[in-house]
């Protein structure tokens, strides 16, 4: 087992909280084109007992349609915007009075925690808010109870779990990682002082997906894992391991006692070889069985709060980590069941109600369509996918399997919903039509979007972040046989 040992401090974190649970958390992303109506997600948390949630952002719509809800808010403070709070108390103040005061006092919302970034210590961001998160911490503490909210709303910082390691390759060897060690000190002696809580990230599948050596049965719940023995303590999975590897850290610095909750942990359901309905399912029940039975980790019994990631799939979130990004919803993006999850005594899922879509009809490749420019369709198909999401059809995915005529018209149906099947978005140089025949092949689903109104939205709010077009464009010449028109 020497060798791994080390695998799950990649992408992961750790739990551990003095207080029992008393319900579900999740998190409720918002990077969609056509996203959910906010009152339908919140009936949709309340139907399956969530009763926390946490949002990345201050979103008006959302934060009213949780206001009276009965769910506690975790909101959060985009990176972007730590330098202008960490260097001005005014706009702390001005943030908290907009973002915080305004929907407790008006709408009865109830902001339990302010999240200070998201994992700002990544060793990718190369120090970018190493500056700033500190700062923008205490400003926003400080705003918090200038406004007579210090004492109701608390704050935290989510960390990755890459701000801690082990030298011995155990968990009883953890400490913050030496460049950011003093730092995070601060940041959690400032936070106790205050009466707030640690905020880690865990992500077993990522463990899974960075290193083609890690034992897969040790990402899971399930105890088919061959054990890390850590002294008298024997570690089954991944989850635990990361647990007592930062609850060692906080014991070795005098933080023993720190509440800690998870901010994400979850599996997404496509876009890579281990991302796929099964494992998902086998990872977020086990995952709930512990949250339904209270079980913490051998070095912290109590059980944490847990918000697992995520809600629904987002199509407009960025791909640059992977695919899969845009796949990591319990639910479809539009609140549909993907898979049964047993929630307790028997309780399922219970899928959104009201959703309004689009009319039941799909853009797909004319069967009449003359291929004698080849070239032109593979610049077709690029097109659509820059401005839809066409992850499910890249190597490895829910789609990949489609012959090169159905895997065009995968691409021209996604730009036409995207675009609210507008009759000009079915055009693609005489190569398209409009069919009233549902063209899904299972496991592949053909979507219909949501209507969100006869509004327009411009298009840069409807262009999913990071062009996937462009990354499509050889690979779906490869699959149409049209490799050798590439100059």
């Amino acid at each position: 087992m020497g060798e791994f040992r080390l695998f799950w401090l990649l992408f992961v974190g750790v739990l551990g909280i003095e207080r029992g649970v008393s319900g579900l958390a999740c998190n409720w992303g918002l990077q969609s084109t056509h996203p959910l109506p906010p009152n339908i997600v919140v009936k949709l948390l309340k139907d399956n007992g969530f009763d926390k949630v946490k949002l990345f952002e201050a979103d008006p719509g959302a934060l009213k349609a949780l206001g009276k809800s009965g769910i506690q808010v975790m909101l959060g403070i985009p990176n972007d915007m730590l330098a202008s709070l960490a260097g001005s108390a005014g706009n702390a103040e001005a943030w908290v009075q907009q973002n915080v005061s305004n929907y407790v006092s008006k709408y009865g919302t109830d902001i339990r925690v302010v999240a200070i970034g998201n994992e700002p210590f990544l060793h990718s961001y190369k120090d970018m808010f190493t500056q700033t998160t500190l700062p923008a911490l205490q400003n926003i503490q400080a705003a918090l109870g200038k406004a007579g909210l210090g004492k109701k709303v608390k704050t935290t910082v989510p960390l990755n779990a890459d701000v801690y390691q082990t030298d011995s390759g155990l968990p009883s060897g953890g400490d913050f990682r030496p460049d950011v060690r003093d730092l995070m000190l601060k940041i959690i002696k400032f936070i106790q002082d205050n009466g707030g809580i640690l905020t880690i990230n865990i992500y077993p599948f990522l463990s899974l997906q960075a290193d083609p050596n890690f034992p897969k049965e040790f990402a899971f719940f399930d105890n088919k894992a061959n054990p890390v023995v850590d002294g008298p303590i024997v570690y089954t999975n991944v989850y635990d391991a990361n647990f007592d590897t930062l609850i060692s850290a906080l014991e070795k610095n005098g933080f023993g006692q720190m509440p800690v909750v998870i901010g994400e942990v979850g599996w997404p359901t496509d876009c890579d070889p281990n991302a796929n309905i099964d494992n998902a399912r086998r990872f977020n029940q086990g995952l709930l069985d512990r949250i339904i039975r209270g079980q913490g980790t051998p070095k912290r019994r109590a059980p944490p709060d847990v918000y697992i990631f995520s809600l629904i799939d987002e199509d407009n979130k960025s791909v640059e980590p992977g695919n899969f990004e845009r796949h990591w919803g319990i639910f479809n993006y539009d609140g549909s069941i993907k898979y049964p999850l047993d929630l307790g005594k028997g309780k399922a899922l219970t899928p959104a109600k009201g959703v309004k879509y689009l009319a039941r009809q799909w853009c797909v490749l004319s069967p009449s369509a003359g291929v004698s420019d080849p070239n032109g369709l593979a610049q077709s198909i690029s097109q659509a996918c820059q401005y839809a999401d066409c992850t499910s059809i890249g190597p490895g995915s829910s789609c990949s399997n489609l012959d090169p005529q159905r895997n065009a018209s995968y691409a021209f149906n996604m730009y036409y919903q995207t675009m609210d099947q507008r009759k000009d978005a079915c055009s693609f140089n005489n190569l398209s039509t409009v069919t009233t025949v549902d063209p899904s092949q299972p496991p592949c689903r053909f979507e219909i979007m949501i209507d969100i109104g006869k509004h327009e939205l411009s298009l840069s709010n409807k262009v999913p972040a990071a062009g996937f077009g462009s990354l499509l464009l050889v690979s779906l010449m490869l699959v149409l046989g049209l490799a050798n028109g590439v100059h």
